[in-house]
């Protein structure tokens, strides 16, 4: 593994590389690039960067302010597992061409604040973090939105809607709504795919634990990550889905993240498991609660008490709100408890070691931008830490047998995007602290999240409206 920009040049000498691939992450979560042939790559590239204009990515600056320079940091260098030509690829930061110092509205930079934030605490110095993303293959994609029409039409080899069709011939072996969870083949056709990922994962550097099929019938996936330290899991999550998302279309398949594809199905979530750690001492074992020590249930208060605006970040597109409904299985209230899963956070209860003991979030979705959700969650949590904000009573049972009134001691996740905003509206100043992240950024968000997102959604007509009220 590379450290400095001297193991990045003679990594390139070495692995005769053709190209060097620059990467930068947008605000919502998408990987930018630009690439450079590799004699035009020297040191002076770690010191000075590389010039872009930033007014063409979205939500950043001004067209009247635009120039800005991506700077490598070598600790990332992978060579590019689907480039044709040799191609080393590098994550950067985002900064000022002037002064050299980092851009505010670069999520990466947001993520290394959070981090030395949690330092500059004394609480601890390192929290881990470790994602569950789901998501689902398809073999046929196609959707489009036009003045007078409007559709989409997902197909699976698998799904249940093709019991009956003529396959030529078709063998049967179909999984059911809601039954795809562990099921071997026939039922599942996506082992040697999900392996593909993994053993292009661990050639890029991911430490991956297992993978398996999800509850979705149709082609849902899931592939776990050993935990690591905040940013470098972010890292790690965007190649995770670069990869995800190349392995499926070089076998003729399409991935997608999308929180809720396939109706009467289950939606794709992204688990985040959460500890802080200081030194070699793991600061959320305990004598309390499930085996949780103060900080960890003071924590948890603080993800609790600013979930609502939380989800502004953990649960980012319209379509998130398809999954978070009541009554589908979704972890919407806002409670813990142990190994209850519709709980909104579960502390898992596999092992006694202190060094597993960790929480579980369980309402984030994997559409979002890593950097920023990882980010803000553990401002929430320190927020609870310093203020020793104490968590509902925990959930232990199953929410579906509860009344309504029981159900009513405990808030729930928003219920649509807008109410999110809403809610980081009133409810973000626990996120300046250190100033991690700024009223700049908040605003911005907000606003392009209102704008090119909310809006335009507003004024098109769903299918489904003309299903049930045309006939008006």
């Amino acid at each position: 593994m590379a450290k400095t920009a001297s193991d990045v040049l003679k990594l390139i000498k070495s692995k005769k590389i053709e190209f060097v691939d620059l990467r930068f992450c947008d605000i919502f979560g998408r990987w930018q690039h630009t690439s450079f042939p590799s004699a035009e790559i020297d040191a002076s590239t770690f010191k000075d960067g590389m010039g872009f204009d930033g007014s063409s990515i979205r939500g950043w600056k001004a067209i009247n302010n635009s120039d800005m320079i991506i700077l490598p940091d070598p600790t990332t260098a992978v060579v590019d597992p689907f480039m044709a030509h040799p191609t080393l690829s590098l994550i950067c930061d985002v900064a000022d061409p002037l002064t050299k110092e980092r851009y505010d509205l670069d999520p990466r930079y947001i993520a290394t604040k959070a981090e030395n934030y949690l330092k500059k605490t004394k609480i601890g110095d390192t929290c881990y973090f470790g994602p569950e993303l789901e998501f689902f293959v398809f073999d046929d994609v196609r959707y489009q939105s036009t003045p007078n029409s409007s559709f989409y039409q997902l197909d699976s080899e698998e799904a249940e809607w093709n019991s009956g069709e003529d396959e030529v011939p078709n063998l049967g072996h179909k999984a059911r709504y809601k039954e795809g969870y562990f099921p071997l083949s026939p039922l599942d056709t996506y082992q040697d795919i999900r392996s593909d990922m993994v053993k292009v994962m661990q050639e890029c550097g991911l430490h991956v634990e297992c993978h398996h099929h999800e509850v979705g019938g149709p082609g849902q996936s899931e592939i776990d990550l050993r935990f690591a330290p905040l940013t470098k899991m972010a890292d790690d999550t965007l190649w995770y889905k670069y990869i995800v998302k190349n392995v499926a279309k070089n076998h003729g398949k399409s991935a997608t993240f999308m929180p809720k594809p396939v109706f009467a199905d289950n939606g794709s979530g992204m688990h985040v498991h959460q500890s802080i750690w200081k030194g070699s001492k793991p600061l959320f074992a305990g004598n309390k609660y499930a085996g949780l020590s103060d900080m960890a249930l003071y924590y948890i208060g603080g993800i609790l008490k600013h979930a609502r605006a939380l989800c502004a970040f953990t649960n980012s597109t319209i379509n998130s709100y398809k999954r978070l409904v009541p009554g589908y299985e979704a972890p919407i209230v806002l409670a813990h408890s142990a190994r209850n899963r519709s709980a909104a956070i579960r502390i898992p209860m596999y092992s006694d070691s202190p060094k597993a003991k960790r929480i579980e979030t369980r309402f984030p979705d994997p559409a979002g931008n890593c950097y920023l959700i990882f980010a803000a969650m553990l401002m929430a949590g320190l927020d609870g830490i310093k203020n020793k904000i104490k968590p509902t009573k925990e959930l232990e049972e199953d929410i579906y047998e509860l009344s309504e009134k029981e159900l009513s001691k405990y808030p729930s996740v928003p219920a649509a995007l807008e109410e999110s905003l809403d809610e980081l509206r009133k409810d973000h100043k626990f996120l300046l602290e250190g100033d991690v992240f700024t009223k700049e950024f908040i605003e911005g968000y907000i606003n392009y999240k209102m704008d090119e997102e909310i809006t335009p959604w507003r004024t098109r007509p769903n299918p489904l409206e003309f299903v049930m009220y045309y006939s008006v």
